[in-house]
């Protein structure tokens, strides 16, 4: 008998810009964050979301602003994921399915590849809920 992996969460942009800012979702996102710490399995986000956000921080507050959230997602319980050839791949293939952003096809492609729930208040998953499950902000 194989032991199953329990499954797992995904931050998109959205999730992490509104516990940024403290806005609607910003305790759900906290919590899922202290259940990480307590149980060891960190929460995932892609590269390309973080990258996302470091560019609406830059141009909504300022560069300086943009590396000190860069500094505080360090310190949180995340798995930033990496993108391969075959995972660009794969999140453009999702683009051209689905009425989303570049960025957030590749939240949804790291979903499926790791079976995650993609915790959003992002309108746009509505069209990706027969692909991943997604918690609503």
């Amino acid at each position: 008998m194989t032991m199953r992996e329990p499954p797992r969460t995904l931050l998109d942009s959205y999730a992490i810009l509104a516990f940024l800012a403290d806005e609607d979702g910003a305790a759900t996102v906290a919590d899922l964050l202290s259940e990480a710490v307590r149980t060891g399995a960190p929460l995932l986000v892609n590269e390309i979301n973080v990258g996302e956000v470091y560019y609406v921080v830059a141009c909504h507050r300022s560069m300086a602003d943009a590396d000190r959230v860069l500094d505080h997602l360090e310190t949180l319980p995340l798995e930033v994921v990496g993108n391969a050839f075959d995972d660009v791949l794969e999140a453009a293939r999702i683009k051209a399915r689905f009425p989303l952003s570049y960025a957030d096809a590749f939240a949804v492609a790291t979903a499926v590849r790791f079976g995650a729930t993609v915790v959003t208040g992002d309108g746009a998953f509505r069209a990706v809920e027969d692909l991943v499950g997604v918690m609503w902000l």
